[in-house]
């Protein structure tokens, strides 16, 4: 047949009426990608059986399958839909439509697919489509496959609609919100034909068995996905019991079931996937030995407790997937012990399986992932142990005691292998055996010498807290992450470095410039080494940089840089910077930790920080900043924590401070020159934690209203430390942070950090306050006394001021030191010697010691000692006076006394014998 007639004979097939439906489906589309590009008006397109996605009847012509599952899927994002053409419904011959990962974005679902009741298979998952969920599709009484997951619709009102699809085989439902369903279970037994469920993330009550029927119900139920619902009961494991002959793929991940596993899953003869994690289940494994098609196994993180020995797995020889983590096992497996299976994937993390390193698993010649994290090993590394590691992509011994030096080997791995060996005790110098290791994590650990030349392909390394010593070798030039932190590398930083996104060399002695060939470093941490000059500005391109604890000079002008706008975090403190923040923050718009602190800084505080909206923390103490604290500073409400301290900032303190930074947790204003009355304002900060004011010129009285600082009025903080979270959706990574601050305590500057949270602290002193303490003060409960209650660390500092009056009664402030209240010289009242006017008067006996209050007891009075007297009379005669009358009584008790004596003699004796004998 010619080409021309073959096109005329084509064009036939297709009805008109048909392709006109399927054209104006394609105008509800967004094509980008014009994958669709078959589908048009031109003659030479005429034949819509031959358009990508189509397929017609060859003996009618009628259109049977709309499938765009395998383009859309290959072009991901870069189709979307409008709308679903309501001419869709002239393909009424259509028996298969498959339209997953089109999104529509939220728009109403297309009711009148109801209405295609040839409609044998449906496939509308991932489309987004939203509104009521479309009960419709139980008019589709010969569907065989029905696939709605992940689109966006309201509850789920009920599945009255579900039993009518009795010809159904496969149900996918997930994310459909199923939560006032209770009666789900009896509407899947109504389907006599399912064998495949899936209903993940439905938010899945437990089923209420007394409502139950199984009369019509599947008898070949395979697969049961509940993946992360609200199944918390047995009754799940009931209703499961009744496919126990029937089930291969069963998984309850995510869910809240408590209690025991119960022995049914030891007679489902044919499970080959089990997946029970993140669970509460308790108690010991049950009896595997009937579960001979067993190949997945996932039980990680519950609270599963016994001790596994090799018997449980004695018959399991077809298992390839095992995870029994985060648990509280014991594998008590014999030295021996050969597994009659091949494993794959290994998960033990936290099951207690050392002292020694598990000998059987060099049984297993096709591991591919290895985790034991955790594990009690206290072992050296086998020899066979790495001929195991040529197969293992991922391998994680992190976390144990391993102890020795590495051997002497050489490998070549198979893979590109991912090792953790971190947090351990191993020694001695890095090998060869690592030279084709890509990924390797030795950090923690007791390495000592020099990096050595070797390790050429690592992309990622991280050596952070060993002893190594000695410069950066030349051969690290193509790792992307490195970090060499916590060392004691020395010399210049290396211009080769110029690969690494993640580059780490905080807290070593390397000195000298900073590289400017170290542009691409989007994670940069120089920090605690003795690295001197100015900044180069193409470090602004940086999204974390910390270059803290240097002796870097010159301006920060870096800043003004367009690139800086991906910059989140930025660490320049305890350097020698000079000069002015210059006033060109407007593009720092991500920036979410600024510390300036320490430097040499001057000029006043840039208007333009009030456009850093993000930011949480802003740290600009001990430098030389005068002015007032900028109003547009007001802007940026997501402030945590600020600290101006030691500068030359003056004026009022802003009331906007209470007013639009309502989730400050520290405020460190001290050592500058503030002026003015405390604004009420303040008391809005129901979240501050410290609040110091000290050493400024603030005058007017203490405000009443202290009393709403709720934080500092609760005993203990749920957290050990004040932490950010930040994540860079551009960069596909985040980070976490903890905030630290320094003030006075006990004489001395103190930082804190890993228990910052803890800290409660209002410091006042050193001011022109005047009048009383207010009495409401005293309701502050979390301000404690002392360091002996680290729940509630703190004080409240209001010495050297021009206060006056009595201090409030509490045992609160009485419990203080009395430097707190120091050079206040109309104060008076406990804990300070100086009486007030009215305790004068009542005179010594009526006086109230606070400092020592808990001796002062009502009961100890004159009529106390008589009857102390008077019992001690009568105990002492009632039991020596029988015993010098009575004879017999007398006899008897030196008799005891005796035996006693001998008794005690024959004890000590023999212990001492046994001490001699060991």
């Amino acid at each position: 047949m010619d080409h021309n007639k073959r096109d005329t004979n084509v064009t036939r097939r297709c009805i008109e009426r048909e392709r006109q439906a399927l054209l104006a489906f394609k105008r509800g589309l967004v094509d980008k990608s014009d994958f669709l590009s078959s589908w048009g008006s031109e003659a030479q397109k005429q034949d819509c059986c031959g358009w990508v996605g189509v397929s017609c009847s060859n003996q009618t012509g009628h259109v049977l399958q709309l499938d765009l599952s395998d383009e859309v899927q290959s072009e991901f994002d870069k189709v979307q839909g409008k709308m679903i053409s309501p001419k869709l419904i002239e393909l009424h011959h259509l028996q298969h439509l498959a339209l997953p990962w089109i999104d529509f974005n939220g728009s109403q679902f297309p009711y009148f697919i109801g209405s295609l009741t040839n409609l044998r298979y449906l496939d509308l998952s991932w489309t987004h489509f939203g509104g009521k969920f479309p009960s419709q599709v139980g008019n589709l009484t010969n569907l065989v496959y029905l696939d709605l997951r992940y689109n966006s619709f309201t509850n789920v009102e009920n599945l009255d609609w579900l039993p009518r699809l009795s010809s159904l085989r496969y149900l996918d439902l997930s994310e459909a919100n199923l939560s006032n369903v209770f009666d789900w279970p009896e509407a899947v037994n109504k389907l006599p034909e399912l064998t495949n469920l899936t209903l993940k993330e439905c938010d899945l009550p437990s089923p209420i068995l007394s409502t139950l029927s199984y009369i019509n119900s599947s008898k070949s139920l395979a697969s049961v996905d509940l993946f992360y619902n609200r199944l918390n009961n047995s009754s799940i494991f009931v209703w499961l019991s009744n496919y126990s002959t029937s089930l291969v793929h069963l998984d309850l991940y995510g869910n809240l079931l408590a209690g025991s596993i119960p022995d049914v899953f030891g007679n489902m003869s044919s499970l080959a996937h089990l997946c029970l994690s993140n669970n509460q289940l308790e108690g010991s494994l049950p009896n595997l030995t009937n579960l001979s098609s067993l190949e997945d196994l996932f039980l990680r993180n519950n609270q599963l407790s016994g001790v596994i020995s090799g018997t449980h797995f004695s018959k399991l020889s077809k298992l390839r997937n095992l995870d029994l983590s985060s648990n509280l096992l014991v594998l008590d497996i014999h030295a021996d012990w050969i597994p009659p299976f091949q494993l794959h994937s290994i998960n033990l993390e936290s099951c207690k399986m050392g002292p020694h390193f598990p000998k059987w698993l060099q049984t297993q010649k096709n591991i591919s992932y290895l985790r034991i994290p955790n594990a009690g090993i206290s072992d050296i590394l086998p020899s066979w142990f790495w001929s195991l590691c040529l197969t293992v992509g991922y391998m994680d011994l992190a976390r144990n005691q391993i102890r020795g030096a590495f051997p002497n080997l050489t490998l070549e791995f198979s893979y590109s292998p991912e090792q953790h060996l971190s947090s351990n005790k191993l020694e001695g110098t890095i090998p060869s055996i690592l030279l084709n290791a890509p990924y390797m994590d030795l950090s923690s650990n007791k390495l000592e010498g020099p990096i050595p030349s070797v390790l050429l392909k690592a992309s990622y390394l991280d050596l952070s807290s060993n002893k190594l010593e000695g410069p950066i070798p030349s051969v690290l030039s193509n790792a992307s992450h490195l970090d060499l932190s916590l060392n004691k590398l020395e010399g210049l930083i290396p211009s080769f470095l110029l690969n690494a996104r993640h580059l780490d060399l905080s807290s070593n002695k390397l000195e000298g410039p900073i590289p400017s060939a170290l542009s691409k470093a989007l994670y940069l941490d120089l920090s605690s080494n003795k690295l001197e000059g100015p900044i180069p500005s193409v470090l602004s391109k940086a999204s974390h940089l910390d270059l803290s604890n240097n002796k870097l000079s010159g301006s920060i002008s870096f800043l003004c840089s367009s690139a800086a706008i991906g910059l989140f975090f930025l660490n320049l403190s305890s350097n020698n910077v000079s000069g002015q923040v210059p006033n060109c923050l407007t593009h720092l718009e991500n920036l979410v930790m600024l510390d300036l602190s320490y430097n040499v800084l001057s000029g006043k505080i840039p208007t333009t920080i009030g456009s850093v909206f993000r930011i949480e923390t802003l740290k600009l103490r001990s430098n030389r900043f005068v002015g007032q604290l900028p109003s547009s500073l007001k802007n940026c409400t997501s402030l945590v924590v600020i600290d101006v301290g030691l500068n030359k900032l003056s004026g009022q303190i802003p009331e906007w401070l209470g007013v639009s930074l309502k989730y400050l947790v520290i405020l460190m204003l001290s050592s500058n020159h503030f002026n003015g009355s405390l604004p009420s304002q303040l008391c809005h900060l129901t979240h501050i934690q410290i609040l110091d004011f000290s050493m400024n010129i603030i005058s007017g009285s203490i405000p009443k209203c202290l009393t709403n600082l709720t934080t500092l009025a609760q005993k203990g903080n749920p957290s050990l430390n004040i932490s950010h979270s930040y994540v860079i959706s551009h960069r596909r990574w985040g980070k976490l942070y903890n905030d630290d601050a320094t003030f006075m305590w006990k004489g001395g500057m103190q930082t804190y950090k890993s228990t910052l949270g803890l800290v409660k602290r209002i410091d006042l002193s050193s001011n022109k306050l005047t009048g009383e303490i207010p009495s409401e003060i005293t309701q502050l409960v979390g301000i404690p006394t002392s360091l002996a209650r680290i729940d509630r660390l703190g004080f409240l500092d209001l010495s050297y001021n021009n206060l006056s009056g009595k201090i409030p009664v509490g045992t609160q402030l009485q419990g203080f030191d009395p430097s707190f209240y120091v050079g206040n010289l109309q104060l008076c009242g406990p804990p300070l010697k100086k009486m007030c006017a009215d305790d004068v008067k009542k005179g010594p006996s009526e006086h109230i010691d606070f400092i020592n209050q808990e001796d002062n007891d009502e009961l100890i009075t004159l009529g106390f000692y008589i009857s102390m007297g008077l019992g001690f009379a009568a105990g002492f005669w009632g039991v020596c006076g029988t015993l010098i009358f009575s004879r017999s009584w007398r006899y008897t008790y030196l008799k005891f006394l005796n035996g006693l004596n001998d008794w005690l003699f024959v004890r000590i004796a023999l212990l001492k014998r046994q001490l001699k004998d060991a």
